[in-house]
């Protein structure tokens, strides 16, 4: 056998037992859940940006950058619904490097799982205690959702977990919002073929238990660019993209259709300056289609307390590990262009 079997790990429960959250942050994320929930469906005419670091590396630097983004909240609230981005699983293309908060709690050390989901959780309480805001993570394992299934308000499916059959009837199981990106082909029928898998009810094996899902009726979809046979990137935000994804959910039997738009990785060929540019060319379009309007939702942003990116060791505070991000000045003044907008 291949597999070192090296320790097991607590259970959802004994970890949510371990380190649970107050009951007034139950609260909190109960009239989280509502606000974006009426975004999604069409009851509110809010708008959703989901923005924060590429990879939540430093629990001090995250909550220092979630503190901060609440105080912009309290200015752009009426027009805005702030959703951080606490991204503690991430992908990567080869199999190699930093893959996120839950794997290695210490960048510069090898990875320890149990350390990581403590960490994981506590940094997640620790950001809404200080900040009021709920927040958003990615979805790359769906064992793991529970884990955190009682403090998020927002769950993202990759580009390379969209097609994948466990990942669709977890996200038929959840009680939030989950945005399910084009895959990297940048094909939408695969994007809307997982939406319409996971808005519908499934039995299934999770966790070694039999289970049943009753739909998530959130499930909707994110742009978040492609790349052609060639490798190359090939962008899908732009007015066209919109009015065709519009036309294919028409075809399509599919509740509350909705669409939040990636501003990086192949949108902006991971120029993370052009972000400013996408976002402001996503909020035109919204503003000259009534029907892209009632389509795109909110925008996903990436963005820290320092723009770029470093190799870990180096020891910016707050300076991304993993892909380069918008700085704390740009991401500011972006997300009042966005209110301007609205």
């Amino acid at each position: 056998m291949s597999f070192e079997f090296v320790q097991k790990l607590p259970t959802p429960d004994e970890i949510r037992e371990q380190f649970p959250v107050p009951e007034k942050l139950s609260e909190l994320k109960k009239e989280r859940d509502a606000e974006i929930r009426d975004v999604i469906t069409g009851k509110s005419n809010k708008f959703l940006v989901i923005i924060g670091p590429c990879s939540a590396d430093n629990e001090d630097a995250v909550c220092e950058y979630v503190s901060r983004l609440a105080k912009v909240n309290e200015k752009v609230k009426d027009k805005l619904i702030l959703i951080p981005r606490i991204y503690t699983n991430k992908p990567r293309t080869t199999g190699e490097g930093y893959k996120g908060i839950i794997h290695q709690p210490d960048p510069e050390k090898k990875p320890d799982f149990l350390a990581g989901l403590i960490t994981m959780r506590k940094m997640q309480i620790r950001a809404i205690e200080e900040s009021g805001l709920t927040a958003a993570d990615e979805m790359l394992y769906p064992e793991n959702w529970r884990y955190l299934s009682d403090i998020l308000s927002y769950v993202a499916i990759g580009a390379r977990s969209v097609e994948d059959q466990q990942h669709r009837l977890t996200v038929s199981g959840f009680d939030v919002p989950a945005g399910m990106k084009n895959p990297t082909s940048g094909d939408f029928s695969v994007m809307l073929n997982s939406v319409y898998a996971s808005q519908h009810p499934h039995s299934f094996i999770y966790r070694g238990w039999e289970v049943n899902t009753s739909g998530n009726e959130l499930v909707h979809t994110v742009l978040r660019g492609a790349v052609n046979k060639y490798g190359r990137s090939l962008p899908n935000y732009h007015y066209e993209d919109l009015n065709t994804l519009l036309t294919l959910y028409n075809e399509r039997d599919l509740k509350n259709p909705a669409c939040i738009i990636d501003a990086n990785h192949n949108n902006s060929n991971k120029q993370f300056m052009e972000q400013l540019r996408i976002v402001r060319e996503v909020m035109h379009n919204r503003k000259v289609n009534k029907d892209i309007y009632q389509l795109v939702k909110g925008v996903m942003i990436e963005s820290y307390l320092e723009e770029g990116c470093q190799k870990i060791g180096e020891g910016i505070y707050g300076k991304s590990i993993t892909d380069p991000c918008l700085g704390w000045e740009d991401s500011e003044k972006l997300i009042y262009d966005i209110a301007a907008y609205e």
